[in-house]
Order: structure tokens, then C-alpha cells, then sequence
């Protein structure tokens, strides 16, 4: 241990530790003194994706990300009609392939073009073609979902409906409180597929016709365990279903009404609605969640009222009577089977008219669907949802633990990730225009959360490496390509374990607006990264690659 003198003596240096493979390894399989998931992290401190190769040439489609126990890829087809299931067969199978080859980027010259061309069939095996959309529909490439055991995937395919032949006026306002369409918020047919991952076949389908669902980025559907929830924007219905044998079965719909009978308990008594001319866009009495929403807010406000002794809280309420009663459900997460975190904005915001709906007033109403009650409303600006959401970030993400027991990184589970969230909320407060309500808008702004927008690759877990977020985070949303390689420090070290270069060049881009969206292997040190270059898709390939003598 080196030694460092100063005026008040003589200083110790911190010793670096040093990891090696074989050390990581003794110490996993004996597991010592320390407990098993500090030793698998000390594993992945050896073994990182050292090595990127530029522009792999890859078959005709459009990949997307790895099923939850790794086994799996999948990608869509050109034409974005199919699905590709593809074996991922393993970073050895490349090792023979990357022997010879020196450095940590294999580029586009001649010397790499062998790698390039070869790379892919060595890690994937093609293993099912699905032909999955009806004729006329599209699938949605950033739309997709699995089950936790990774034999389901959930996937959304739509169709623009023609001019010549546009939906009835009682088809698009199917109830009062449905929105009306617009030029940037145009009425599509959706078809949500069930795709048995096991057999190459589609199980199940559903239908929703002149509707408004949004499927990029999972933000229209939500799966938690084998309960799927699908939010109907146009409609304001949200539709809850069962994954069972192979099907959707649906459990109930939220909005018009809450529970399963409602409809024969109402019509009972007004058996007008029986009719077959009846149209429920003419009612004129408020629809069951909603009413459950005002009537929650109606009773907090008495409460209030009661409290203080003034009568201010109640006719503030009824001062904004109208604009409760015109909000619209935007986005929503289920919490676990029964709850529901339902957002509510302003028609404009839901229908996509505000270019920055995250700046507009809106509500978080915490619902449960089995007992139909209203738990708790916040708003947008509120302190208590903004400390529920950062010590219970994970409740709200739900992510799937990965095969090694690893966790996508949040403010609630890591200390450095709580750091950085304490600085970027610290950002806002002290900027120019901020102030607490705009940072906890902001923040706030990240819900509800889609579904598996996370990735729990060890390598993005900020306990063992550090790295600019700015480049690449756990949440898998394109970023912005940056001027130079993406650097990962050691935290026990301090010093550069590997880098992720996202070109060849290695000096600024001429272009700062292209995005790169990185995949990263659940378990193993290989990550992909896409991104768009004029009109073609270039893919990298980040993978371990080891020295073999001959």
C-alpha cells in the first residue's frame, strides 16, 4: 500500500482491489463470508461487453428486445406483419469468431467485414416466423409485452380506417363521456394478439374497432402477472383481462359502469335502456367511475371543510365542478391485480392538441377494481405522491427480477440512483421559472409507468458501474447518440471498465439529433444498440470478448 505524506502526517492511500475472473468465480462458488448476491455482483465486475461491432448485418426486420429469461429475441418483419422468435444461442458461440481481432471496436473497414456479416447467425437461430396482423394491419414495433415465464408475448397491430368507409356517428360516441377525434388523434381498428412463444402461434386476439389505444411504448396496454389492462382513449373504457389457456378472457370494463352487472341492475329499473334505439352518448347522468371520482373529491372537501371549520374547501369544489366533470382518462398502470392508477387531464391533453400535456393540471386516482372504490386522488403537484413514488418506485415500475436476482436500479433501491434523482430534482427547484411544484410536476410527469419499460441488466445497475444517464439508463427509450464512446467507471475502483461506442467516429456528430434505443442481454454481457441513420437502421452489437491462444 502506497503511502502519501502531508502536513498533518502521513496519509494511507486507498487500496484498489483487484478482480479477477477466477478470483469472482472462487469466491461465487464457495460464496465465503458474503452473501450470494454480493458475489454475483463482484462476477459481473469482471466479465463486461469489452468489444463493439459496428454496423452487423442482420436479416430483414426490426428488433426488439429479449424475453425475461434471456432465451429468447424477438424481432418483427420488414413488413411488420410477423414476428421473429430467434434462440439466443450465447456471447461463447462469437468467441472462435472475434479471436483474432485486436481492440475494442470493430469498424466498418475490410478487416472487420467478415465479423460484421457473420456475427448475428452465430448469436441467434431463426426458431419461428408467426404471421401474426390481419390483412390490412400493421404490428406496432415499440409495442410488446411478456409474461413473467416468457411464454407469452402480448403485441398490438392497427389499421388507419379508410374515407370511404368512416365508422357511424353512434360507433365513435359509444357514451357521453367519449372525445372527438382529431387530425393529430385519427380513429384506427386495433387487434391486441396473445403469441404463444412455445408453439410459433397466435392463442388469441381482440378486436377493438374505431378506436383510440396508444401502443407505443406499452402506454396504451399494461401486464402485470397474467392480468391485462387496455385503456380505450376514444371510449374511456379501460378493459381488464385474464391470460388463461391460451386465451384472453375478460374480467370486466371500467368506465360506463364498475361492476360486472351493473348494466342489468340499471336496466331493471329503466328499461328504456333496453331498447334497441337507445344511445347512451344522450345520457345526461354522470358515468360510474366518474361519479365515483366526484364524489370522492366531494367528500374530501367536506372532511376539509369540517377540519377547518370554513366552508372555503366546499365551494372551491363546486367552483371547479365543471372542470372535474370534463376530465378525461390519458394514461394508466396497474399496481398489482386489483389497483389501478388511473391519470386524468383535460380532453385537449388526452387527445394529444397540447404539445407539453406534462405542464397542464391533471389528477392520479388510485382505484380499486374489485371493491370499486376510490382510494386516493392526487394531483400533479402534489408533495405526498411525489415522496410515495420515490420510496416506492419499484411498486410502481414492476418489473421483472432477472434469472441472477437483479433488479432494474430506482431511488428506492440504490443509493446512487436516489442521489442522482436528488440532483435532478435539486435542477429544477433552483432553475430559473422552477420552484418544488414545477419539480414535482415534472417528476410526477413519469406517471403512471409503462409496462416493462425497465431493463434489469447488471451492467446498468449503478452500484457496480458509474455512467452518464444522459447516454443510456435502465429505462429502454432512445437516447441521444453522444460525441464519444459511453464510459462505465468501477465503483469499487474507480477506474474505466468498458465503453460503448455507438459509431465509428470518435469525434462530434455532425447530426445531434440522432437517437440510439440500446437492448440490453438480462444476464449476459451483450447489449444491441439500434439507431436511425437517414433512412436505414444501423445495429451494434456489444459483446465480451476474451483473448484464446492458438
Amino acid at each position: 500500500m502506497s503511502k502519501i505524506f502531508s502536513e498533518s502526517g502521513i496519509i494511507k492511500q486507498k487500496k484498489v482491489p483487484r478482480r479477477t475472473i477466477l478470483r469472482s468465480l472462487y469466491d461465487r462458488e464457495i460464496n465465503g463470508t458474503k452473501i450470494r448476491m454480493n458475489c454475483v455482483k463482484a462476477t459481473y465486475q469482471t466479465v463486461y461487453p469489452n468489444c463493439t461491432i459496428i454496423n452487423v448485418e442482420k436479416p430483414p426486420c426490426y428488433l426488439r428486445k429479449f424475453t425475461p429469461d434471456g432465451r429468447h429475441f424477438i424481432a418483427f418483419s420488414h413488413d411488420q406483419t410477423s414476428i421473429e422468435v430467434y434462440d439466443y444461442l450465447g456471447c461463447s458461440m462469437a468467441a472462435n469468431l472475434l479471436k483474432n481481432y485486436e481492440g475494442n471496436c470493430i469498424g466498418q473497414n475490410n478487416e472487420g467485414d467478415n465479423v460484421r456479416k457473420r456475427i448475428f447467425e452465430r448469436l441467434f437461430k431463426l426458431r419461428y416466423r408467426i404471421r401474426v396482423s390481419p390483412e390490412g394491419e400493421q404490428l406496432n414495433r415499440e409495442c410488446s409485452l411478456f409474461t413473467e415465464n416468457g411464454h407469452y408475448a402480448v403485441v398490438g397491430s392497427a389499421a388507419a380506417i379508410p374515407e370511404d368507409i368512416r365508422p357511424q356517428f353512434y360507433e365513435i360516441y359509444t357514451n357521453n363521456e367519449a372525445v372527438s377525434p382529431n387530425p393529430l388523434l385519427p380513429l384506427e381498428d386495433y387487434t391486441i394478439h396473445l403469441v404463444n412463444l412455445n408453439i410459433g402461434a397466435v392463442s388469441h386476439y381482440l378486436n377493438f374497432k374505431s378506436d383510440k389505444i396508444f401502443l407505443s411504448h406499452n402506454q396504451g396496454l399494461y401486464l402485470f402477472n397474467n392480468t391485462l389492462a387496455v385503456l380505450s382513449v376514444q371510449h374511456q373504457i379501460i378493459h381488464v383481462y385474464k391470460i388463461i389457456r391460451n386465451s384472453f378472457c375478460l374480467v370486466r370494463k371500467i368506465g360506463r359502469f364498475c361492476y360486472e352487472d351493473d348494466h342489468l341492475l340499471v336496466t331493471s329499473v329503466y328499461t328504456i335502456m333496453n331498447r334497441a334505439m337507445y344511445r347512451p352518448f344522450r345520457e345526461n347522468s354522470i358515468n360510474g367511475l366518474k361519479h365515483k371520482l366526484m364524489v370522492f373529491l366531494y367528500k374530501k372537501s367536506e372532511r376539509e371543510s369540517k377540519r377547518s371549520g370554513s366552508q372555503y374547501p366546499l365551494r372551491k369544489f363546486y367552483q371547479y365542478f365543471n372542470q372535474f366533470l370534463s376530465l378525461r382518462m390519458w394514461k394508466m398502470q396497474l399496481l398489482d391485480e386489483e389497483h389501478i392508477l388511473i391519470r386524468y387531464a383535460s380532453e385537449e391533453v388526452a387527445t394529444i392538441k397540447i404539445q407539453e400535456p406534462n405542464t397542464q393540471a391533471s389528477f392520479f386516482m388510485v382505484y380499486n377494481m374489485a371493491t370499486t372504490t376510490v382510494l386516493e386522488v392526487f394531483e400533479n403537484t402534489s408533495d405526498e405522491l411525489l415522496k410515495i413514488y420515490e420510496h416506492f418506485c419499484d411498486n410502481f415500475r414492476n418489473s421483472y427480477i432477472n434469472p441472477e436476482g437483479f433488479m432494474p436500479c430506482s431511488p428506492a433501491n440504490n443509493i446512487h440512483s436516489w442521489e442522482s434523482h436528488q440532483k435532478f430534482k435539486n435542477t429544477i427547484i433552483n432553475a430559473k421559472f422552477g420552484g418544488t411544484m414545477e419539480a414535482n410536476k415534472r417528476i410526477l410527469g413519469q406517471l403512471p409507468v409503462a409496462a416493462q419499460s425497465f431493463t434489469s441488466s447488471p451492467y446498468l445497475d449503478t452500484s457496480l458501474y458509474s455512467y452518464d444517464e444522459k447516454w443510456v439508463s435502465p429505462m429502454e427509450r432512445p437516447k441521444v447518440v453522444g460525441e464519444y464512446p459511453i464510459r462505465f467507471y468501477s465503483r469499487e475502483s474507480g477506474l474505466l471498465s468498458f465503453c460503448l461506442y455507438t459509431s465509428e467516429s470518435k469525434g462530434p456528430t455532425l447530426d445531434r439529433r440522432r437517437l440510439v434505443a440500446f437492448t440490453f442481454h438480462p444476464t449476459d454481457p451483450f447489449a444491441i444498440s439500434v439507431q436511425r441513420d437517414n433512412f436505414e437502421y444501423v445495429v451494434n452489437f456489444h459483446i465480451r470478448k476474451v483473448y484464446m491462444p492458438e
